[in-house]
């Protein structure tokens, strides 16, 4: 199955709505291109990525202009191209590869972590110390393989249209240790220089800020850059990632990090902050 990326939800956000302008209910639209009602519904929720000749057929069964079917048939094309993490496949779950893919897309990218530095901002050794204090016993390999694939991931804000990135993390965050203690001076100097380019914003809670929102776990939002595609939140559980896409919880998630932002030390008090911290070590 492959991921649901940015591309495919737009796509299948624009079949079912030229399938409901055109008044047709799912059996009708596929037995009109004999399919089935399930596969044209995992077409329209993304959960299969839909060839491109199925999206013509579709649209102009629809009644849709050619210029549209057009647009649409590319952007079907364009879904099935492989990411940069399908070389990584085997070491992710089915949630975090949706993720990743649809983080990939985004031109806005909002992250608190209460407990560790964001990972687009983590350094090498932060990685090995995260990924060696992790729930499952990895080798020295599958180590390496992890930080590699974190560090290519990193590239996205590196690009030359980078998303904006806003980083929010706990001050907890920056005085757990985390590897050794040239790691941790690493990783504090790396946050100082992150914070200085003009797309990546970098915010401290402070310990005296108390118990807020965010305390019960790390949140992302993604934007997108076509108004059609609505945001994505994603959360942290104890069984993985957990994308949330319905209405209701996307509100209680940009509620809680416009808090966050609030309850934050402004950029130029949280880089002061992390500069005391690097003093002091």
């Amino acid at each position: 199955m492959a991921p649901k990326t940015a591309r495919a939800r737009r796509l299948g956000i624009a079949l079912r709505h030229h399938r409901e302008a055109a008044g047709l209910t799912l059996e009708t639209a596929a037995d009109e291109i004999n399919s089935t009602r399930s596969t044209l519904s995992r077409y329209e929720n993304a959960q299969t990525l839909v060839n491109p000749a199925t999206v013509r057929a579709l649209l102009t069964l629809y009644g849709v202009g050619a210029d549209e079917v057009a647009a649409a048939v590319q952007l079907a094309k364009d879904a099935r191209k492989p990411g940069w993490w399908v070389s990584y496949s085997y070491l992710l779950d089915r949630r975090t590869i949706d993720f990743i893919a649809l983080e990939a897309e985004a031109v806005a990218i909002a992250n608190f972590e209460p407990s560790v530095v964001p990972g687009l901002l983590q350094t090498a050794d932060y990685i090995r110390g995260v990924m060696r204090g992790g729930p499952h016993t990895l080798s020295d390999n599958d180590v390496e393989e992890r930080v590699r694939m974190r560090l290519d991931r990193q590239q996205r804000v590196f690009e030359e249209d980078p998303p904006i990135f806003d980083a929010i993390l706990d001050e907890a965050a920056l005085l757990r240790p985390v590897g050794d203690d040239a790691a941790q001076q690493g990783q504090l100097s790396h946050l100082l220089k992150m914070s200085e380019l003009p797309n990546i914003t970098v915010q401290v809670i402070p310990l005296a800020a108390g118990y807020h929102r965010g305390t019960r776990g790390s949140l992302h939002i993604l934007e997108f850059a076509d108004p059609e595609d609505p945001i994505i939140a994603s959360v942290e559980t104890v069984a993985g990632q957990m994308i949330l896409d319905r209405p209701g919880d996307l509100r209680t998630c940009t509620k809680i990090m416009e808090h966050l932002r609030t309850v934050a030390l402004s950029p130029t008090d949280s880089r002061e902050a992390i500069f005391e911290l690097l003093k002091g070590r």
